[in-house]
């Protein structure tokens, strides 16, 4: 695809000097990030890959692991019992708001924030918490196309610092949800986060789900094409937190986004493109990844409404 590749280098190029956000201090290891690291890359339904800028770069997931680990979910479990656990709708409030938890239903409003990807972490199968984390890391790097590994010392620091989700955890618990020992479910949950990719794995995993939920480049079914619409949609409605509905508004596609500076878009059908750099605004968003996508997107009419 030489004219995607003149794309993403164009797209580098231009906004590789822009120099807004901070990086996300909370963890104290993602702090430690390069902040000038910047890299774009996209993986067609068909295999062809191109890429730009500093695509050896490793990062954690974080929030991008959601839609995985909810189709994990959904997959070991089905529609009707992880509906149980979380709600489908979006929320205005923050990833990692308590607040939304405490409604009618007594369930995280969505799997895409911190409260709903506990209670999907909590369904991740396998009895031990050894067994649980080989089904994680296996799912996961079915979508990547090769073994994929925690990076210990960023899960060692979200685990010493997040006292927010393990306050998430016990109301959850309070209302009945999470089963088994809560260590053990957070410890999943942050192990998720903590999940290391490059760029152009980024960019694979979104192509697995524009490709029915088929692996693109190895062949391998990672999700049952049935869930595949339910983490797109998702990603759609809630992928970019409090700046989900300007990014629906504007962009057009499903999409999640990570405090680490992540983010991936999805094209249905095509392809999946994604974006690394440490800096983030406000929302949790990356800088750079933002703008990149957003001008991706426009240049190529890529809004999932646009007429055609």
């Amino acid at each position: 695809m030489p004219e995607l590749q003149a794309l993403l280098d164009l797209l580098y190029r231009k906004h590789k000097p822009a120099r807004g956000g901070t990086l996300a201090s909370y963890i104290p290891e993602l702090a430690k990030a390069d902040p000038n690291r910047f890299a774009l890359a996209s993986c067609g339904v068909d295999g062809s890959r191109a890429g730009a800028g500093d695509l050896n770069a490793r990062f954690t997931l974080q929030s991008v692991s959601k839609p995985f680990v909810f189709g994990l979910a959904l997959a070991a479990h089905g529609r009707k019992r992880v509906r149980e656990e979380v709600g489908v709708e979006p929320t205005g409030e923050s990833f990692h708001s308590v607040i939304r938890l405490d409604a009618d239903r007594k369930r995280p409003y969505n799997p895409m924030i911190n409260p709903g990807a506990i209670a999907m972490a909590g369904l991740i199968p396998g009895g031990t918490p050894a067994r649980r984390q080989t089904a994680l890391l296996k799912g996961l790097s079915v979508f990547a196309g090769r073994p994929l590994s925690i990076n210990d010392k960023v899960f060692r620091s979200e685990r010493s610092t997040g006292h927010r989700n393990r306050a998430i955890a016990h109301l959850m618990r309070h209302f009945g949800s999470i089963p088994g020992e809560i260590e053990h479910t957070l410890d999943l949950y942050f192990k998720q986060c903590a999940t290391a990719v490059d760029c152009r794995d980024l960019a694979l995993m979104g192509a697995t789900l524009a490709n029915g939920g088929v692996n693109p480049v190895t062949g391998k079914r990672a999700l049952p094409a049935r869930f595949v619409r339910d983490l797109l949609t998702l990603m759609f409605t809630c992928g970019l937190y409090t700046y989900a509905g300007e990014w629906a508004y504007t962009v057009g596609l499903p999409a999640k986004s990570g405090v680490s500076g992540a983010i991936l878009a999805v094209v249905p059908g095509k392809m999946g493109v994604a974006a690394f750099s440490p800096r983030v605004d406000a929302h949790g968003n990356s800088v750079r990844g933002l703008k990149a996508l957003r001008e991706f997107s426009a240049r190529r009419n890529l809004h999932v409404f646009e007429a055609r």
